[in-house]
């Protein structure tokens, strides 16, 4: 019985988070409509594990892109230092041109 609550918890935030293309979001309307259907499948006693599932699927999301904006800080940061190494590549070859 504690599977079907997770597949529930599971179903209810696939349905509600994810968007497929060209489909406009869900309304109050439609979330008021699945939790209702979802309390007349799983009944009362699965609103603990949807409320976990849900939990855990924003924590997850949140997760996800603290770790792509973490990617893309530090891919600038090397391309910062990339081209600060070039620069004085540069300089330092400028300066044995001037030099001779």
């Amino acid at each position: 019985m504690k599977r079907l609550h997770q597949f529930g918890g599971a179903f209810f935030y696939l349905v509600l988070l994810r968007e497929p293309l060209n489909v406009r979001r869900m309304g109050a309307t439609e979330i008021v409509f699945v939790f209702v259907v979802y309390l007349l499948f799983f009944g009362a006693k699965g609103i603990p594990s949807l409320a976990k599932t849900l939990g855990e699927g924003v924590r997850h999301f949140r997760s996800a892109t603290d770790e792509i904006q973490r990617e893309i800080l530090d891919t600038g940061n090397e391309i910062k230092t990339d081209f600060r190494e070039v620069k004085k590549q540069a300089s330092s070859v400028v300066d044995k041109a001037n030099e001779e």
